[in-house]
């Protein structure tokens, strides 16, 4: 795994990116003050920590990691946004890892706390906290199989609650229910999972969805919301859960249950829902996704307002556990329409794509990082009103890990 490297080997790192922007006929850019923060990792070296750069829009303009920027505290961190309130949280690979609690004053980051907590696998704001969850990959060696939950509060900036949940006990099956993300949902916590049996998240049981529920803040464990008419709800670190602005509830499938390293789901890549108030699927509602995309699977998406959401779809040929489509599609999730986005880069062109992106759900628009494989790295904004991609801000100096705007 990657290992955080020291402060000089950065610099070296940065003058190395420095030269090179010299060489191109380029200058490093000015600070860009604003209310958009974007993670990007420098491409100059492996084990770099990310760097937090802001931002004043995302539809033009440029920024720069060279000579700007707050660095992270070590790789792999994960960001997640709460009102006027930025998280970073470290995943420290099974370890404790720092988390940083940033807010915006005249558009440029500013620390408001750091403390450490432990590493987890699903986070997300719950009312005024980020509920965090961290998920056993094995079953215990003697003792019930616990899951640990921690809530961070967004106004005192602290963990202020911990606690244990049996990560058997939603399947009904045996197996485990590894969370593959968690979402408020009224009042509730809902937590959509995949089963596994062990490290290799290999499944006896491919062709059944769940949703385990808990209260809150209690976390006290109600029921599972069962279907079979899809393989589980999204992927590893994948939020496959949205909310609309009545209330119901959307959840994709990418049908890519795995034992003995084969796909074995029968079920196709679907969206299904859940009614408002209820904690049932609604069997009146399926959307058969490889039916309406012409022969796709949705991998991930960013819900933009109004019952639409930009998806990231890959071609069912070629799906896997672990691949992240690179094309576009706009989803309905009302009308079951998907239409391709135009104007966005060809997937050969693309080395990869931000999975934390942003929208301020005005039905509309969507922002979506893209590393291209000629070494430029951009931010495109995605219109769901006329399904097309228009190059936006120009990051320099490194490779964009995610999105977020903080009020």
């Amino acid at each position: 795994m990657k290992s955080t490297i020291t402060k000089a080997l950065v610099a070296l790192a940065f003058t190395a990116a420095f030269s090179s922007c010299k060489k191109n006929g380029t200058e490093a850019v000015a600070e860009n003050p604003g209310n958009y923060v974007l993670a990007v990792t420098p491409v100059a070296s492996t084990g770099v920590a990310d760097y937090l750069v802001t931002a004043s829009n995302l539809d033009q303009g440029a920024v720069s990691i060279i000579g700007n920027g707050v660095e992270q505290d070590g790789t792999y961190r994960y960001y997640v946004t709460l009102g006027s309130k930025f998280f970073s949280m470290l995943y420290g690979q099974g370890n404790p890892g720092a988390v940083t609690v940033y807010d915006i004053k005249s558009g440029k980051l500013s620390k408001v706390n750091d403390f450490t907590a432990a590493t987890v696998h699903a986070f997300a704001p719950v009312n005024n906290d980020i509920l965090m969850v961290k998920v056993p990959r094995a079953y215990a060696a003697a003792g019930a199989t616990l899951a640990n939950w921690y809530i961070v509060s967004a106004t005192t900036n602290q963990q202020t609650a911990e606690g244990t949940l049996d990560a058997v006990q939603p399947t009904g099956n045996g197996e485990i229910a590894h969370f593959s993300w968690i979402k408020q949902v009224g009042t509730k916590v809902f937590a959509p999972y995949f089963p596994i049996i062990g490290r290799t998240f290999e499944t006896d049981h491919p062709d059944e969805a769940g949703i385990a529920v808990y209260s809150y803040p209690a976390m006290q464990y109600e029921k599972t919301i069962r279907d079979t008419r899809t393989s589980f709800i999204g992927r590893y670190f994948t939020d496959a859960l949205e909310v609309v602005e009545n209330g119901d509830a959307y959840a994709f499938s990418s049908s890519v249950a795995v034992k003995g390293g084969v796909l074995t789901s029968s079920k196709p890549s679907s969206i299904t829902k859940i009614k408002t108030g209820t904690t049932e699927f609604d069997q009146t509602y399926l959307m058969n996704f490889e039916i309406a995309s012409n022969g796709y699977v949705i991998t991930n998406w960013l819900y933009v307002g109004q019952n639409k959401f930009v998806a990231n779809i890959e071609a069912k040929a070629t799906k896997g556990a672990y691949v992240v489509g690179k094309k576009l599609a706009v989803v309905d999730v009302v009308t079951k329409t998907v239409t391709p986005v135009t104007g966005f880069p060809d997937a050969a062109n693309i080395s990869s794509l931000t999975t934390t992106n942003y929208s301020p759900k005005d039905g509309r628009l969507g922002y979506v990082g893209v590393n291209l494989t000629d070494g430029t790295t951009w931010v495109y904004k995605i219109d769901a009103s006329n399904n097309t991609a228009t190059k936006g801000l120009k990051v320099e100096g490194g490779l964009i890990t995610a999105i977020q705007h903080i009020k």
